[in-house]
């Protein structure tokens, strides 16, 4: 079956409507129902319970609790490089933004002005630049971490659809990353600014950040923003920025300029957060 036949029911089915029902569940405290579910997600995607913070399925009061759970202290140790992946995940595609286009998949691309939600001024900031784009499957850790040290300038707010952001969608969905709910985070570095966007899916019942809490839901249906001042929130490399509540995706852009990826990423290959991403040399 071709990616375009395999992803046509998501077309049709109500997206917006799982979604809710999916964060209501996931937010609920129902006891016994909870764990039992939790034990046969942890069985289902072979989820690594003795890396986390507390390995006790029975103690999370909500599946979002066990779902956006904490890893142990020094679980994850930084790389001693310039960029350092911020999530667990899969490498869904990096490299050269060409002009303005971002490579999705064999025969789809999009604009970085679509994915920041229509700035053109801001998109063009990473004409020519540098692109990595990961995803984290349901096993993975959920909680999102700095690259690189960065000072917080704007959020953005992007509504948009909500389809699956697995491979197989990526190659069935035309403008997929671009056209989903998402929250665009722009920061300073020493490198220059960075995006950092968290892309939402279907029954990612929620997004938040650290600064901000919960992003989504509600979902306003219209574009929001927050700009930071002298008071913008400064964050070390390493630290979380923020989570999903359920599995997603993460796009970053880079400016024009010297960077050089992690000569062990490929498409299709697995990172771990704080491991190498790249350099600037």
């Amino acid at each position: 079956m071709s990616d375009t036949l395999a992803v046509l029911p998501q077309y049709l089915i109500p997206k917006q409507a799982l979604t809710a029902l999916a964060g209501k569940f996931a937010s609920a405290k129902a006891g016994t129902t909870t764990t039992a579910v939790i034990r046969w997600f942890v069985k289902r995607y072979q989820v690594n319970m003795a890396e986390a913070a507390n390995p006790d399925v029975a103690s999370y009061a909500t599946f979002n609790d066990f779902f956006t759970r904490a890893l142990k202290a020094g679980a994850r140790p930084l790389a001693r490089v310039d960029l350092v992946s911020p999530v667990d995940g899969a490498i869904s595609q990096f490299g050269r933004i060409e002009k303005d286009q971002i490579f999705q998949a064999k025969g789809h691309s999009y604009s970085t002005t679509a994915l920041v939600g229509g700035d053109a001024s801001l998109a063009a900031q990473f004409q020519d630049g540098h692109y990595a784009t990961l995803y984290l499957s349901p096993k993975d850790y959920h909680r999102i971490h700095m690259p690189c040290d960065g000072v917080l300038r704007r959020m953005i707010y992007v509504p948009g659809d909500l389809f699956s952001v697995n491979p197989t969608t990526a190659r069935g969905v035309p403008g997929l990353f671009a056209r989903n709910e998402r929250v665009v985070c722009v920061f300073d570095s020493a490198h220059g600014p960075f995006v950092l966007t968290l892309v939402g899916a279907t029954i990612v019942g929620s997004m938040a950040t650290v600064w901000h809490g919960q992003v989504n839901p509600p979902r306003p249906g219209t574009l929001w923003e927050r700009s930071y001042g002298d008071d913008a929130p400064k964050l070390a490399q390493g630290t979380e920025m923020g989570r999903f509540l359920l599995g997603s995706t993460v796009v970053m852009l880079f400016p024009a300029g010297p960077l050089q990826f992690n000569a062990q990423w490929a498409p299709g290959g697995t990172i771990r957060m704080g491991e190498e991403m790249g350099s600037r040399i």
